[in-house]
């Protein structure tokens, strides 16, 4: 829009062939210029750039930069044209090669003049890097809070199955009888563990680049604890350099997000064998899932799939970001563009991906019978019959090697352990296993037995999950 709300029409090549080329003797080629522009993927951080334009306007009013009227003009403005980008009425140029310029110049449009003197005491480079910090600082929040609730649907869920048995597995084998309350904690532990890591993360992003200009700094001698005090910003980088050209911030985050959806993809590599006809421990709803173009009884489940096969994609952009700052000079090179389109599709892979667990996860149905089954089937309370004979003052590898041989027997004889008889347990020879076995022998003695911190008895996963809720509504909001 103009000045007189008309629309606004493209810029001709006469208005924008002189912008940042005062030095140059001919125009940019039309390929440079859209190989080396970012507004397609940058334009994103639009409200953190204006929000950042009008704190540098604010800031430099305080300093006597601009008068109080120029301050309001140029204020005015950017809150025009935040109406013009969320409305849908701006219109973005690759001539203008990013946000920042594509903003700079709608504002002179407006306001004429005045608007020019806003750059004054900023670069770019500082700029972009605020801009930066401020998506990535509002987008850990926004993650945050689906981390949050899934979490609190991790440990409702648990609660409901504290007492619900399964097997637990090692190598993939049925090892020792748990709770599935137990398994959901176990989960709940990976992600309270990767959200740990997301606010230490936010608490280094949270440092305010704005300042440092180029590289070196600026004569104005810009108040940035002011600045900061504006934007939100928990302090200042303390070097210009390094204000500009870091981006371990990035880099860290990308890192998070990549261990957590590994823990993700390990869960989710649990629901697509746990749903299978093979396990039917769980029902997925069947809104997360799809079917097949030429199996109608087919039930495919997309989602956890999905969820584990973008894993790789984070994986990649944590690469990616590695290898683009390892070779950098101080302070900032043009490779620094390359970081903004792996550190948003890692936040948006992340974000999506917990929004679709958050649907999912507490809406999964338990098959309790096909659960316990499953434990009896994997003779699964063997080491509780080798604790057994300890307690008898046996030997652990004598009873280890006793219990393989009741478990032979077992198999050969296709009944679960609590089926034999004491003459069967025992084998040939008069052994010490006598009537009391069979407290130990049944997976509610079994998972009972357990009961200490951390253990998988049904009183203590009552306690940790219930311990857990307690947690997340105290958890600290870092805004």
């Amino acid at each position: 829009m103009t000045e007189n709300n008309t629309p606004v029409n493209d810029t001709s090549p006469m208005e924008t062939e002189g912008l940042l080329r005062g030095r140059f003797a001919e125009a940019t080629d039309q390929f440079v210029e859209r190989f080396t522009a970012s507004v397609d993927f940058d334009r994103r951080l639009f409200r953190e750039d204006i929000a950042g334009s009008i704190a540098h306007a604010t800031m430099l009013k305080k300093i006597g930069v601009l008068s109080p009227e120029e301050c309001d003009i140029i204020v005015g403005g950017l809150a025009d044209i935040l109406v013009e980008i969320t409305s849908n009425k701006f219109i973005w140029r690759v001539e203008l090669e990013d946000v920042h310029m594509n903003i700079e110049h709608r504002l002179i449009e407006l306001v004429g003049a005045t608007g020019k003197k806003l750059h004054t005491g900023r670069s770019r480079n500082d700029q972009v890097a605020t801009d930066i910090r401020l998506h990535l600082r509002n987008c850990i929040d926004t993650i945050s809070e689906e981390g949050v609730r899934l979490l609190s649907g991790l440990a409702i869920l648990a609660l409901d199955h504290s007492d619900t048995l399964m097997p637990g597995f090692t190598h993939l084998q049925a090892a020792q009888p748990i709770t599935f309350g137990h398994h959901l904690m176990a989960w709940f532990a990976m992600l309270e563990r990767d959200l740990d890591r997301l606010q230490d993360c936010r608490r280094r992003t949270n440092q305010l680049p704005l300042g440092a200009a180029a590289l070196a700094g600026t004569p104005y001698c810009p108040d940035r604890t002011y600045l900061a005090e504006l934007l939100g910003f928990d302090g200042v980088c303390a070097n210009s350099l390094d204000a500009v050209s870091d981006r371990d911030f990035a880099i860290e985050f990308c890192a998070v997000a990549a261990l957590t959806l590994t823990h993700l993809s390990r869960w989710c590599e649990e629901l697509v064998l746990w749903s299978s006809q093979q396990f039917s421990f769980v029902t997925m709803p069947d809104r997360f899932c799809t079917g097949s173009s030429i199996m109608p009884q087919k039930k495919n489940p997309d989602v956890p799939e999905l969820i584990r096969g973008k894993t790789g994609r984070t994986n990649g952009n944590l690469l990616s970001l590695l290898t683009l700052m390892k070779s950098q000079p101080l302070a900032y090179n043009k490779d620094n563009q390359e970081d903004k389109e792996p550190l948003f599709d890692s936040i948006d892979t992340l974000r999506d991906c917990l929004i679709a667990l958050n649907g999912l996860i507490p809406n999964l149905i338990a098959n309790k019978e096909q659960m316990r089954e499953a434990a009896l089937a994997g003779y699964t309370t063997a080491t509780d019959l080798a604790d057994y004979l300890v307690r008898k003052q046996v030997p652990f590898r004598d009873a280890h090697e006793l219990v393989g041989g009741a478990v032979q027997r077992a198999v050969e004889l296709n009944q679960p352990l609590e089926a034999l008889s004491l003459e069967q347990l025992n084998g040939a020879i008069d052994g010490p296993i006598e009537a009391d076995v069979y407290d130990v022998l049944s997976l509610d003695g079994s998972i009972a037995a357990r009961d200490h911190f951390g253990g998988t008895a049904p009183t203590q996963v009552r306690a940790q999950a219930q311990a857990a809720l307690s947690r997340l509504k105290t958890r600290d909001d870092p805004r």
